[in-house]
């Protein structure tokens, strides 16, 4: 396979749909045989290669120099998952799965505080019942939303964690991008992407 005629466009696409539950390289084939490419275009071939390749190695090598950078920076974990909490409320499945769970807790403890969580009944409009808006524990999904990003903000900014966390960040690509750039892409590499290749099109064969 000629990875020089391979756009950014399909290197991501292959990324998205490819099994990403595959196990790492072995160690002493991801930190072998390191040579610098002999022009623009070899580069940018061994690049997107590698990308594909190890690309499990590389989503555990950005997880782990992330992680250091969180260790140096204990609010910035607190302030990540409040920050990833007021995302996931954004999501209509999770928001309901959560507010139905809570609920169901607090139900255990408190049948009265549980029937004050219960959201609104939707108006009737002609006849219909109106989309009913999503509550959480009978509040508003924007005010967890809010509540929780200006909670995360304040420990993004207090801590300083944001600045370590990006440069944690900018570390963790900045080595993917070296090791993918003068990794030599070895025979089994090469056999692996025409072993999917082939796998692809006899797909798309057998589906026609």
């Amino acid at each position: 396979m000629d990875w020089g005629n391979v756009t950014v466009e399909d290197l991501m696409e292959a990324l998205r749909e490819v099994e990403w539950s595959t196990p790492p390289r072995p160690l002493p084939e991801f930190f072998s045989r390191f040579t610098a490419p002999r022009s623009y275009s070899k580069w940018t071939s061994r690049l997107k290669c590698n990308l594909y390749y190890y690309r499990t190695n590389y989503f555990i090598l950005i997880m782990f120099i992330l992680a250091i950078g969180f260790i140096r920076r204990p609010l910035s974990i607190v302030a990540a998952l409040l920050s990833g909490l007021s995302l996931a409320f954004l999501n209509d499945s999770f928001a309901v799965t959560f507010n139905e769970k809570v609920t169901r807790t607090v139900r255990q403890f408190s049948p009265h505080l549980a029937a004050k969580m219960r959201p609104p009944s939707s108006p009737v409009l002609r006849g219909r019942p109106s989309k009913r808006a999503i509550h959480i524990c009978g509040w508003p999904r924007s005010f967890f939303v809010f509540f929780f990003a200006a909670a995360s903000c304040v420990l993004w900014f207090t801590s300083s964690s944001l600045l370590s966390v990006a440069w944690a960040l900018v570390i963790a690509l900045l080595a993917t991008l070296i090791h993918a750039s003068l990794r030599t892409p070895n025979l089994k590499a090469r056999l692996n992407t025409f072993r999917e290749e082939f796998r692809a099109v006899w797909r798309n064969y057998s589906e026609m």
